[in-house]
């Protein structure tokens, strides 16, 4: 059987994002993999793998929120605004109540800008940010917007020396959980740093769902791992849908645009889609199509024959 979909992969610390891609390749045989949003080395979590035509929908998971758990230490700075990097400021003592810390965090829930850090992915002038950072440059970075959906408060040690705010984050795209603790701890009037993180959903695939290196292998061993695998249509099912006749089904798979009224489609929000998940009659994926609210239009986009 030819492995396709979802593998929900559960990332072990110490594994770059690339590194678990070449791991699964190697225990599955396939080439044709790409992972669906990258997470530092030290961080552990969910990381879905699209196996086969379902590398295809790659760019739609990359865009979906991301939920973590965090831990913020109040206290300290350092250089990669995490534990791993050199500490650049420290306090003695730092004093907090519970109601600064609720109320500081709440204010950071919507939409708010971040300045992305020096050690991290992001292209300026063509070069990788933590490339300058590794040679002791720092540049101006544009700050950007992204959005903080919901922010809880799990647990917080506030009276050991560096106290520490337990958390639970859902967050959009490009957001920097580093930087998040570092802002707040601004916010608090003292240095701080991110001192460890979990990836616990990517959209609507979660920590329970996921499979670790040893489980892939036994499963794959055993011929029962597509069973555990996510159909690729389900993983992007935030995206409204469309039933079409068998007719027009076919006319979609050879390519032709078909007129679709917006009555038919199903679980779009307010205002108008513009990206459908096209079904047969017999409930068969037949892939993703833009859809013209001017002309009701459906015109294909990524078809899966």
């Amino acid at each position: 059987m030819t492995l396709e979909g979802i593998l929900p992969v559960w990332k072990p610390e110490g594994f770059t994002s690339h590194d678990v891609v070449a791991k699964v390749r190697g225990i599955l045989g396939i080439r044709r993999i790409g992972h669906t949003g990258t997470l530092d080395p030290q961080v552990t979590g969910v990381l879905p793998l699209c196996i086969g035509r379902a590398t295809r929908m790659v760019e739609y998971i990359q865009d979906l929120p991301k939920e973590y758990e965090a831990v913020l230490r109040i206290g300290l700075s350092t250089d990669t605004e995490d534990m791993t990097g050199n500490v650049l400021e420290e306090v003695s003592l730092v004093q907090l109540d519970e109601t600064v810390v609720r109320e500081a965090l709440l204010r950071f829930v919507g939409e708010i800008e971040q300045i992305p850090p020096m050690f991290s992915a992001v292209k300026i002038d063509g070069k990788r940010l933590y490339e300058l950072a590794r040679e002791g440059k720092e540049v101006e970075r544009k700050s950007r917007k992204v959005t903080i959906h919901q922010l809880d408060i799990l647990r917080m040690d506030l009276q050991q020396k560096h106290p520490e705010i337990h958390f639970r984050v859902s967050c959009s795209k490009g957001t920097y959980i580093r930087t998040l603790c570092v802002d707040i701890g601004k916010a608090l009037g003292y240095p701080a740093v991110m001192s460890s993180l979990i990836r616990t959903s990517t959209g609507n695939i979660r920590q329970e769902q996921c499979l670790t290196f040893e489980q892939i292998k036994e499963l794959k061993d055993q011929g029962v791992l597509q069973n555990r695998m996510i159909p690729m249509d389900q993983a992007i099912s935030h995206i409204p849908s469309v039933e079409l006749s068998d007719q027009e089904a076919t006319h979609a798979q050879q390519g032709k645009r078909i007129t679709v009224a917006k009555s038919r489609i199903t679980g779009a929000a307010a205002g108008s889609p513009t990206l459908l998940r096209a079904y047969s009659p017999d409930n068969r994926f037949l892939g993703l199509y833009e859809w013209k609210s001017a002309g009701q239009i459906l015109i294909p986009s990524k078809v899966f024959l």
